[in-house]
């Protein structure tokens, strides 16, 4: 089955406590061929962006920039593998990295709403 994200909004339901992105934040994602976007607000994140390829399996590599509370500009890489859920939606569990500030890594899990 091929993952379409187009259309189709998340939040955050877990994040390791040195990401940015909370329950607060809602991701609204389009997608047009194998390149997917989304733009990002909420909680710590003034305005977020992101953009991705994703293959057929509906994994996406991406790469992202927000601005958070602190007027800072924030930057970093993600790989997102889908879990299709009973009800239909999709949730994403991500491995990040930032690529400015302190370079460390994370984990977030994403639920469509």
């Amino acid at each position: 089955m091929t993952i379409n994200y187009h259309n189709r909004s998340f939040k955050p339901i877990s994040n390791t406590e040195n990401g940015e992105t909370s329950n607060e934040t809602i991701f609204a994602y389009k997608q047009e061929g194998n390149i997917v976007s989304a733009e990002y607000v909420g909680g710590q994140i003034k305005y977020g962006h992101l953009i991705g390829l994703v293959d057929e399996a509906g994994n996406i590599e991406m790469r992202y920039h927000q601005v958070n509370d602190n007027n800072e500009l924030m930057t970093g890489i993600c790989q997102s593998t889908p879990e299709m859920l009973a009800n239909g939606k999709i949730r994403l569990h991500e491995t990040w990295q930032w690529t400015s500030g302190d370079q460390s890594s994370g984990k977030s899990i994403l639920e469509e709403v």
